[in-house]
């Protein structure tokens, strides 16, 4: 086995490459997604916050958070946004844990609002939180007049062209664990702990010398190509877990196929199962609506694996294509 291994090196390791590459966003979209979410976290910082920071990003600095990000995505490591001027905000969600693909999609931004106007918002008699989510469009809308921005649910969404950006206002709390709003059912307050999520991810990804952002990402394009109904926060956690034991953990892209193949089994045992958040008593209940689509796509994973053994690139090309789409090809 290990001789057929290093025999298909160039055929396996060139197409799971090619095939990263196809998914990445491209610089010209990284540089845009600074851009854009830079501007809106300094129009919130000028307005909710007077401190030292500067009022503005100068262009030596922009290109700079530019650079570090571009390589941080390219390297396959989480974003740390270390180096933003704006530290009264944290970039989250996919594109916050360099976990997002092509094509643009979100940019998430939690906005630490100054813990002493919690009270301003939670003493009101009713929906205190909608309150919160108004505020904070009004003064993105004062910045943006000619975009539709809405505030709604838990965020407040500013729809550019090429990125929607949401923003989640949030107070901090002393675990390092925020407060944000919800507006629903009269307003109330829920928990998040993005670090504890973040640094979950880094640990992980340390481990597996990037390959646990690799994974999530080739299932986020399986999930997107084959309309896969599970959460792209469930697909992020099951991966953590999965390498946790995975014994090729931190090898090349040679065993890659492996890796897709193993982890869809491992996906199977948590069919209607729950997974945990790191720092807050939330869950991610996983239901089993997603569970034929990952029989098939196993099936087909395994069918590609012995298509490998037998040398026959072309049918196990196929075979990856009907997982993945078009954007996998050697």
């Amino acid at each position: 086995m290990l001789f057929t291994r290093l025999h298909k090196l160039a055929t396996i390791t060139q197409r799971f490459e090619t095939f990263l590459s196809n998914i990445q966003l491209t610089d010209a979209q990284i540089q845009d997604a600074v851009r854009k979410h830079t501007g809106v976290r300094r129009v919130l910082h000028n307005r909710f916050y007077n401190t030292a920071f500067q009022k503005s990003i100068s262009d030596i600095e922009e290109l700079q958070v530019i650079s570090e990000t571009i390589r941080a995505y390219k390297s396959f490591n989480v974003l740390l946004d270390e180096n933003v001027p704006y530290r009264t905000s944290l970039l989250v969600g996919s594109y916050g844990k360099n976990t997002e693909i092509a094509p643009p999609s979100d940019i998430d931004i939690l906005f630490e609002m100054p813990g002493d106007m919690y009270e301003h918002y939670n003493s009101r008699s009713y929906n205190g939180q909608s309150k919160l989510l108004q505020d904070i469009r009004n003064v993105l809308l004062a910045a943006y007049p000619r975009t539709e921005i809405v505030g709604d649910g838990q965020v407040v969404t500013v729809p550019f062209v090429t990125y929607r950006v949401e923003v989640l206002p949030a107070f901090r709390l002393q675990s390092r664990a925020y407060y944000y709003p919800d507006t629903h059912l009269g307003g109330s307050w829920r928990i998040t702990h993005p670090r504890a999520e973040k640094e979950n991810l880094v640990a992980s990804n340390n481990l597996t010398k990037g390959n646990t952002i690799r994974l999530i990402k080739m299932m986020k394009a399986w999930k997107a190509f084959c309309n896969v109904p599970i959460k792209s926060t469930g697909i992020e956690l099951l991966a953590i877990g999965f390498f946790a034991n995975w014994m090729y953990k931190d090898k090349t892209a040679l065993y890659f196929d492996w890796m897709v193949r193993d982890f869809l089994e491992y996906m199977l045992r948590f069919v209607n199962g729950n997974l945990s958040i790191l720092g807050v008593t939330e869950s991610i209940a996983l239901g089993d609506a997603w569970k034929s689509k990952v029989e098939v796509a196993l099936a087909r994973s395994k069918q590609a694996c012995a298509y490998e053994t037998d040398k026959k690139d072309s049918e196990a090309e196929l075979e990856w294509k009907k997982i993945f789409g078009d954007r996998y090809y050697f």
